[in-house]
């Protein structure tokens, strides 16, 4: 008798999903951990000295935490109102906060009372950042205009008014410490130079403008505006070398990667885009449950924190990439050696018999060897097969069908198991990959489940879900039927060529047909 031959586990690629080293070096993050704010989650900040603590604006406080606590460390309230930005200094000792009153705050991380208080501002602050020599501080607010301030004077330098309208984002160059970049709602992005008191860049974007970010560099410029990003180049005079126009929601904010060769960008739409800074082309995406207000990477990329307009602040640590040490275990001598002796070499004339290995079956496959076809099915419905590996309960499903005993396995069932074959067949029949299978069995489903409907409202309710998830997925596939076949039909127009064949003399007398092509 011919021995039991394992179900053939088939593969279900993912259609449309490549995967490259970005995906693989951007998908390497544990399950993220969420944190609950006061607030809607406006900015979020690292620090760029170890070990790299964050600091996160929400409403009108300043959460400082560590990398791994979901519990702030240090708490900055001394606001009197609303915060909307906090950033860190690049010795990571100093913080520079601004706020909806116009004031601008900077505190040490030490202690809790602000340093120093700058005030000049009508309105809201909403940019603040360190200029490359740390003394000094360029604030930018919806009054229209740019400051720059003195810290050890506590004195206000410089006071630039050239925008029209709100000035929502800016950033200092992390080379020259005359020069910072400022984007406002008046369309513009400019660049000011403290030593001539004027900008010496202006560049018109033609809708108002939410983010900016200097390369470190300094010969680029990244910008944004409401559903597209342009890179300037400031070295060919304000000359815009790339344009990213493929977004559907506005853009809020952005970070560049460690080695600076990717730059993130985050959208209203709930997602979180990496761009490569070599073909500007997005290599990499991440989705998340609400709208996205700010963005963070840690030291290395190994933290992203993003805060959300829900008050959910979202924080993803990359997985520990640490080998485990292979511990080396004595082999025991083999069976021979205890036979012929330690020192004995193989003769010509000696036959050496393999002992075939032992094949060990899965467990879904020995029900199936034995007959236990709704065991079998059972095994494979387990929250831990159809979450991780759904390709194993399809091609179980498969082989039952094909044995013709698949109604036979889904009879029988009661409410509890039912509800484990109406999750699997809800979560995972609109995917392409799965439907030709799991239609199938849906309607087997039906088939059999429809005389009792009415005595489990929960089954009810799953039922009535599947019974539609069917009719659309059928509705889709004859709509995709008939536009393939009127394809095929104008391909075939286009690429036909009318032929026809015509009687000619050859030269010794004989008739010859020719087909002539028009």
């Amino acid at each position: 008798m011919a021995g039991y031959k394992p179900v053939a586990i088939q593969i279900y690629p993912i259609l449309g999903e490549k995967i490259t080293q970005d995906t693989l070096y951007w998908n390497n993050y544990k399950t993220p951990v969420q944190i609950k704010e006061f607030g809607a989650v406006s900015k979020v900040d690292f620090s760029p000295q170890p070990p790299y603590n964050y600091a996160v604006t929400a409403s009108s406080r300043i959460h400082i935490y560590g990398r791994y606590s979901q519990e702030p460390i240090k708490t900055f309230s001394r606001f009197k109102d609303t915060a909307y930005c906090a950033t860190f200094r690049q010795d990571g000792r100093l913080l520079i906060a601004g706020s909806e009153d116009g004031g601008v705050q900077l505190f040490d991380i030490s202690g809790r009372a602000p340093l120093r208080q700058f005030e000049g501002h009508t309105k809201a602050v909403h940019t603040v950042d360190f200029t490359a020599d740390k003394y000094h501080v360029v604030s930018g607010a919806d009054d229209y205009t740019v400051k720059l301030w003195d810290i050890p004077n506590s004195k206000e330098i410089l006071t630039f008014k050239e925008h029209s309208d709100y000035v929502r984002c800016g950033c200092a160059s992390k080379l020259n410490p005359d020069l910072f970049v400022t984007g406002s709602y008046d369309h513009t992005v400019k660049m000011f130079d403290a030593r001539t008191n004027q900008s010496v860049i202006s560049v018109e974007h033609g809708q108002p403008v939410e983010s900016v970010l200097l390369f470190p560099s300094g010969g680029l410029l990244v910008s944004a505006v409401i559903k597209w990003g342009s890179v300037l180049s400031i070295l060919q005079g304000k000359k815009k070398s790339v344009e990213l126009k493929n977004h559907h929601s506005n853009i809020t904010n952005y970070c560049f990667s460690s080695l600076w060769h990717k730059f993130l960008y985050s959208f209203l739409s709930r997602k979180v885009k990496v761009y490569s800074t070599t073909s500007y082309k997005v290599v990499h995406s991440f989705d998340y449950a609400a709208s996205i207000l700010s963005l963070a990477l840690a030291h290395e990329d190994e933290t992203i924190v993003v805060g959300m307009t829900n008050g959910i602040l979202s924080v993803k640590h990359r997985k520990s990439e640490a080998k485990k040490e292979s511990v080396s275990r004595r082999r025991r001598p083999a069976y021979r050696t205890f036979i012929k002796g330690k020192n004995y070499m193989k003769q010509q004339d000696d036959i050496l018999i393999n002992r075939p290995s032992k094949k060990h079956l899965e467990l879904y496959d020995r029900d199936l060897k034995n007959f236990r076809i709704s065991k079998a099915l059972d095994r494979v419905l387990e929250p831990s097969c159809t979450i991780k590996t759904p390709e194993i309960t399809v091609s179980i499903i498969k082989e039952l069908n094909r044995r013709g005993v698949l109604a036979n396995a889904l009879a029988g069932r009661d409410e509890k198991e039912i509800s484990r074959v109406l999750n699997f067949l809800i979560r995972n029949l609109s995917q392409p990959r799965f439907a030709p299978v799991l239609i199938n069995a849906a309607e087997i489903v039906i088939d059999i489940y429809l005389p009792v409907i009415g005595q489990s409202p929960v089954v009810d309710k799953k039922f009535l879900l599947l019974q539609g998830l069917v009719e659309k997925e059928i509705d889709y596939q004859r709509e995709l039927l008939e536009t393939l076949g009127m394809m095929d039909m104008l391909f075939a127009t286009m690429t036909r060529k009318e032929s026809t064949s015509v009687l000619q003399q050859t030269p010794d007398g004989f008739l010859e047909n020719k087909r002539i092509e028009s």
